[in-house]
């Protein structure tokens, strides 16, 4: 009897889907730098009464939604990892070697880029420009950074990739969970939308940040499926039979 646990073959996978919707949503991205949308949403996020965002001081927002949110999230990191050394160990977990392997290799690097290209790309956040009460001056994100002691470190947003990194989630459970799969998708995507706007009514990310994050974070998560775990059918070949030529 065959095994129920054995990996299954993957699910087909619409690689024009899967790569075309980010492909075009990072052409609407650079389109979208020719218009001042991301300001004008700041703007309507910020008080100018109180000079300052609605959020900003916002006790749900910042230790609820931002600090203990991030620390469920990095406990169940903690926990996949535990998980993936246990399937080396454990024959229950045995079987799901790789697609915990997945899970742990997708949620690494969903996360660990945002810190080195943050460095690199020097995008100031919303609440340390001149038009929300700070000293930086604004730049879009393909303009020349102005002279400044303090470069931004708010391209990508970091929170975001801590809810739009569970994507993996998606991808883990598509061929053994495909139902599983599609909710994990949902609250992937409703969570990472959510710490985005919370984000966003702090003052901390414009709009473009958070939507570059969800196509990186994607991307990634799809990367890793495709390299650890996607496992195509193989196509019958039909066998042809040949005579022997005379001579």
């Amino acid at each position: 009897m065959v095994s129920t646990s054995a990996r299954p073959v993957s699910r087909p996978l619409n690689f024009w889907l899967c790569l075309g919707i980010p492909a075009l949503a990072a052409l609407v991205l650079m389109l979208l730098e020719l218009t001042d949308l991301d300001m004008d949403l700041a703007r309507l996020l910020y008080d100018p009464v109180a000079g300052d965002f609605i959020g900003r001081h916002s006790f749900f927002l910042e230790d609820i939604l931002h600090d203990r949110a991030k620390q469920v999230v990095i406990a169940f990191s903690v926990f996949a990892i535990f998980g993936f050394i246990g399937a080396f160990f454990i024959n229950r977990l045995k079987p799901f070697k790789r697609e915990l392997g997945c899970l742990v290799l997708s949620l690494g690097l969903a996360t660990s880029f945002v810190t080195p290209v943050k460095a690199v790309t020097a995008v100031q956040c919303p609440w340390s420009l001149e038009q929300f009460g700070g000293h930086e001056t604004y730049s879009k994100l393909m303009d020349h950074r102005p002279p400044t002691d303090k470069p931004g470190r708010c391209w990508p947003g970091g929170h975001a990739a801590t809810g739009f990194t569970l994507f993996a989630l998606f991808f883990v459970l598509r061929d053994r969970r495909p139902r599983l799969a599609r909710q994990a998708f949902i609250f992937a995507f409703a969570l990472g939308s959510v710490f985005s706007i919370s984000r966003m009514m702090q003052g901390a990310h414009f709009f473009s940040h958070n939507v570059w994050t969800a196509i990186f974070c994607w991307l990634i998560c799809l990367g890793s499926y495709y390299w650890v775990l996607y496992r195509p059918a193989v196509k019958a070949e039909s066998v042809v039979n040949t005579q022997p030529v005379s001579i």
